[in-house]
C-alpha cells in the first residue's frame, strides 16, 4: 500500500491473508491522515536543538522522536527522527489492531513501512526481513544485503548521508544503522554520518537554510560537493564515523552500523 501527504512517502505491506490486508490498511491509513497536521502543530519546538529543558512534546511521533535525540551528548534536532518516527507509529497503529485479535495476528508473518528508506518491521515467530543497501543513490546497484531472523533484536533501520534527500553536516556517501527502533536508527545514522568527516580544501559546504529555506540546520554548514579523496583521506573520515557508532552501539541505542564512502565500507557490529 502506497501513502502520500505533503513530503511523506510510505510504501506498507502486511504479509498475511487479503481479508487481514484491507482490515489493516485502512487502520494505517485513518492514521496518516492525522500525521502532517500533527507534526506541524508542534514544528517550532521540533527544529530547535535538542536540549533537556525543552518542554517536552505531546504528540506521540514527536515524543518517538524526542527520546530518540535524548541522550545524543551533540548538535541534533528531534526533525533527525522524523522518518523513522512516523514509520514507527504506522506500523504500530496496524500491530496494534492486529493485536485486538489474536488469531488474525497469528495469520501474519511480517509487517513493515518503508518511510523513504527508513523501515519499521515486525516479524511473527519464524519469519525474518531481508534488507539491501545502496551505497550510493546516483547508481543504484546492491551492495550488501542483510537477513534480519525473529530473534534478532532488531526491528528498525535507516539510512543517511550527504547524497540523500536530507541534509547532512559530514561527507559519507551512506551511513545505514540497524536498531530495535527505526526512529532511533534515524537519529543514529544522522549522528555518524556527520562525523564522517575530515577537513579538506575541496568539499563544498554551504549554509543549510542556503540550500533549504526551512532546514532545521540553520546557518550550520552542510555538505553539497566531496571531490574525491585519497584512500587514507576517506578511512580517516570513516574511521571518525566508526567511533560514533561504537558510542552509539556502548549506549544500546544501536545494534550495528554500515559506512560507506567512495568505494570504502566499514562494518560497527555490536560484539
Amino acid at each position: 500500500m502506497y501513502l502520500h501527504h505533503g513530503p511523506i512517502d510510505i510504501i506498507a505491506h502486511v504479509d498475511g491473508p487479503e481479508e487481514i490486508r484491507r482490515d489493516l490498511y485502512e487502520c494505517a491509513k485513518k492514521r496518516f491522515s492525522t500525521v502532517l497536521e500533527e507534526l506541524v502543530s508542534e514544528l517550532k519546538l521540533l527544529k530547535i536543538p535538542f536540549s533537556e529543558v525543552n518542554p517536552e512534546p505531546k504528540g506521540r511521533i514527536a515524543r518517538k522522536m524526542f527520546n530518540a535525540v535524548r541522550g545524543a551528548g551533540t548538535f541534533i534536532t528531534p526533525m533527525a527522527a522524523v522518518a523513522g518516527a512516523v514509520a514507527e507509529e504506522i506500523l504500530e497503529t496496524m500491530l496494534n489492531q492486529a493485536k485486538s485479535d489474536v488469531s488474525c495476528l497469528e495469520k501474519i508473518r511480517r509487517m513493515y513501512v518503508n518511510n523513504g528508506g527508513d523501515i519499521s518491521f515486525w516479524l511473527n515467530y519464524g519469519s525474518a526481513f531481508t534488507i539491501g543497501v545502496v551505497d550510493n543513490p546516483l547508481r543504484p546497484e546492491l551492495n550488501t544485503k542483510v537477513c534480519l531472523p525473529y530473534e534478532s533484536a532488531v526491528r528498525g533501520l535507516a539510512t543517511s548521508g550527504w547524497r540523500g534527500r536530507s541534509q547532512s553536516l559530514g561527507i559519507a556517501d551512506a551511513v545505514t544503522v540497524l536498531s530495535s527502533s527505526s526512529a532511533c536508527a534515524d537519529a543514529a545514522a544522522t549522528l555518524i554520518a556527520n562525523n564522517v568527516n575530515i577537513e579538506h580544501p575541496g568539499i563544498i559546504r554551504k549554509p543549510a537554510c542556503d540550500v533549504k529555506d526551512d532546514s532545521d540546520l540553520g546557518m550550520h554548514p552542510v555538505t553539497v560537493n566531496v571531490p574525491f579523496l585519497s584512500e587514507k583521506e576517506v578511512s580517516w573520515a570513516l574511521r571518525n564515523g566508526a567511533e560514533s557508532a561504537k558510542a552509539l552501539i556502548r549506549k544500546n541505542k544501536i545494534q550495528s552500523a554500515y559506512l560507506s564512502m567512495q568505494e570504502q565500507t566499514l562494518v560497527i557490529e555490536n560484539t
